[in-house]
């Protein structure tokens, strides 16, 4: 039996080989030893043991990876490490000890993965398995069963690594494992190959306009002054002619009108802010897609973030509200009892989330939209997809967060993103990343964090469905519970106990 120290140690090992496969570290093939070591932490434990081990193993992937939730709520950090710790934990505890522990444990790792993609507050879809695999052989996989069957096979080959190793005691079931998890892998690439990708439709030119700045701001009514005048220098370096130029999340921020009607100089106001950009898409003679942010004209304790689509003659033709919002940061759970209970500040005001469709509706075809956060949910770019966007848009805001943790682990979701539709995608944000993916998930092109750039390219407009935008989650979360319940036949058939 091993003991405590070298367990910790190796728990502590696997969580770090798991965490070193997201981004920003992005070294994909760290994940697979890291489920391996899980495996073999989990074999002829109990229960108890199981879930404690898996708690301190994921603790220490996730860890890393959301630090930078620390600058957005103190508390919520380690409360999503002990919540999601639980849930990976719980799914351990359902896995058979014995002979059908490597089959349950990809489907109990899916099913987990997908809760807590999902609850609570819809979900914190963060240092995610399959983000640590949009850079590797394996992403396109994403086209055939979505996100989750990327994860499935994740952990398929680490159990099929933890057999391998199982060298000279391997009898039969350790070699099935093997063999298992390599038709496994090779069936899925066969199917990656032979899955719709969409059709090209036809062709625009883009500009993705990054005004710049410092990492770590907060809002306030004088700095939004300046990021839109940020974004106004930075848009007069697109070049034309250009079809359609895209601004990042809320840096229309415009100050609420003041009472006694005596205007500040340094704020900006939303009728000035309309004039400056329906000139710019005349100028431009290009679809303008800005991103807005401010208080509900009449609902005081609400804030609304959204985009609109305006025509080259100056015109919006259509909005998108944000519907995905980001808990603690646009809506605050039991408000009443955190502002009793927190000494931190939290927003005074909770965005109201949106109802309609993901698309913009323009003179150059229809937009998706996945403003930030949402780019996360992959239901949010399938419903666009599946409402006939034909190049989806992020545009996003990490300007407020230190580091740059959560803004690789969204170029590599908008990668994803990208894989699964079918669908070029173009990420603006006001101080990095922007990014340029195609239909392949391939970055095209990226921005550095702070600097004033624009992204100039030109991009297909694409139609279709992959399998994955077609038929949703469903297949894999059935195969998720179809792999439990194969696990537990072989432990039905044991005379004895499960082994202390």
């Amino acid at each position: 039996m091993a003991s405590p120290r070298r367990t910790i140690a190796l728990a502590m090992t696997a969580g770090l080989l798991l965490a070193a496969s997201i981004p920003p570290w992005g070294w994909w093939p760290a994940a697979f030893p890291g489920v391996a070591l899980l495996d073999r932490l989990l074999a002829e434990q109990r229960r108890g043991r199981r879930f404690a081990r898996t708690m301190l193993v994921t603790a220490v992937w996730l860890a890393p990876g959301t630090l930078w939730m620390w600058d957005l709520t103190p508390p919520g950090w380690p409360v999503v490490l002990l919540l999601h710790g639980a849930f990976f934990g719980l799914a351990a505890m359902v896995v058979p000890a014995g002979r059908g522990r490597r089959v349950g444990l990809v489907g109990a790792v899916t099913l987990a993965e997908f809760v807590r993609w999902s609850v609570p507050f819809g979900g914190v879809p963060l240092a995610t398995l399959p983000m640590g695999q949009a850079g590797g052989p394996l992403a396109p996989v994403v086209r055939v069963g979505g996100p989750l069957l990327l994860v499935a096979l994740v952990v398929v080959i680490g159990v099929g690594l933890s057999a391998l190793a199982d060298g000279r005691r391997a009898g039969t079931g350790s070699v099935v494992t093997v063999a298992g998890a390599l038709g496994a892998v090779v069936l899925c690439g066969v199917l990656a190959a032979l899955a719709p990708s969409g059709h090209v439709v036809g062709e625009i030119d883009v500009a993705l306009v990054q005004g710049g700045g410092p990492q770590g701001t907060r809002a306030t009514p004088t700095g939004a002054a300046v990021v839109f005048a940020n974004q106004l220098e930075a848009n007069r370096l697109v070049e034309t002619p250009v079809d359609l130029v895209v601004w990042p999340e809320n840096v229309v921020n415009p100050a609420p009108e003041p009472a006694d009607g005596v205007r500040s100089p340094d704020r900006l106001y939303a009728d000035d802010a309309a004039d400056a950009l329906e000139a710019e898409a005349r100028r431009l003679d290009a679809v303008l897609v800005p991103g807005w942010f401010h208080r509900h004209p009449t609902i005081a304790t609400a804030n609304l973030n959204y985009s609109t689509a305006m025509e080259p003659d100056g015109r919006v033709v259509d909005r998108y509200d944000k519907v995905r919002t980001v808990p603690f940061g646009e809506f605050v759970p039991f408000r009443g009892l955190l502002e009793a209970v927190s000494g931190t500040d939290l927003p005074a005001r909770d965005v109201l989330p949106g109802t309609g469709p993901a698309v913009l509706d323009s003179s150059i075809g229809r937009l998706g939209v996945a403003i930030s956060w949402e780019v996360f949910f992959e239901h949010r770019t399938r419903d666009a997809a599946a409402d006939g966007a034909e190049v989806l848009l992020n545009p996003t805001n990490g300007a407020s967060y230190w580091l740059a943790i959560l803004q690789s682990q969204q170029v590599a979701s908008s990668r994803l993103r990208a894989l699964e539709t079918g669908r070029w995608l173009l990420q603006a944000a006001p101080t990095g990343f922007s990014a340029v993916i195609d239909a392949q998930g391939r970055v095209l092109d990226r921005t550095g964090v702070s600097e004033q750039a624009v992204l100039h390219a030109t991009v297909e407009l694409r139609g279709g469905n992959t399998w994955a935008t077609r038929f949703g989650p469903w297949p894999m979360l059935a195969l998720g519970l179809g792999l439990l319940a194969v696990a537990w036949i072989p432990e039905r058939r044991r005379p004895s106990p499960e082994p202390v």
